[in-house]
């Protein structure tokens, strides 16, 4: 970064945009196996906070690919920028009082700390979508594993790539064992239990 780049102070703060919102602003960051339920439980989760009128955003791993990061592969490399694009706009996001809620991969640990770091303490909480590989492979509703399985996909995670599952997650849910709603009251649950909202027992 160039020493001549200066940190530019904003007149409305944090605080101000969650006081007009009425809502405390943070990023759930899910992270899991491919099929494992990602992006169909992080859309429940929007859905729920929205009926309750609060604001989000949703931050889809495949949706960031069509533009902020469609310059990127799937290499180690791509994948960490990958990671560190979306942890930014999320932090964003929280400082403009929104509820960033993410649905990626980001399967190395190394990588999702980076993304914590981007956030104040507090302000970033790790979903672990658990799920066993057998039974994403049987999901697969886009056909990816079939097709990493033949070669036809390389860097696949679970496949030709790893997934290291998270040391420390906030949240652990289990998507084979659970159902969406389930899994969704589980992570509300632990917003209740985090910061006694009773906006969310509605």
């Amino acid at each position: 970064m160039s020493s001549d780049i200066v940190w530019q102070t904003m007149k409305i703060t944090r605080a101000e945009q969650e006081q007009l919102k009425g809502h405390r602003s943070f990023c759930l960051w899910l992270t899991g196996l491919s099929s494992a339920g990602k992006s169909t439980l992080a859309n429940a989760i929007q859905q729920e906070l929205h009926w309750k009128n609060w604001h989000t955003y949703l931050l889809d791993g495949d949706n960031v690919r069509h533009g902020l990061n469609g310059d990127l592969g799937f290499s180690a490399k791509d994948r960490k920028e990958n990671v560190r694009r979306v942890a930014e706009v999320a932090n964003l996001l929280v400082d403009a009082g929104v509820i960033a809620i993410t649905a990626l991969i980001s399967p190395f640990e190394e990588d999702r700390k980076m993304a914590r770091a981007c956030f104040a303490p507090g302000d970033f909480i790790e979903v672990f979508v658990d799920c066993p590989i057998e039974t994403c492979m049987a999901r697969d509703p886009k056909g990816l594993y079939e097709k990493a399985q033949a070669g036809l996909i390389t860097d696949f995670t679970g496949i030709s790539s790893p997934y290291e599952e998270p040391l420390n997650p906030e949240i652990v849910v289990n998507t084979a064992e659970e159902s969406i709603r389930e899994s969704v009251q589980h992570i509300l649950g632990y917003l209740r239990e985090k910061w006694e909202w009773e906006v969310l027992k509605q």
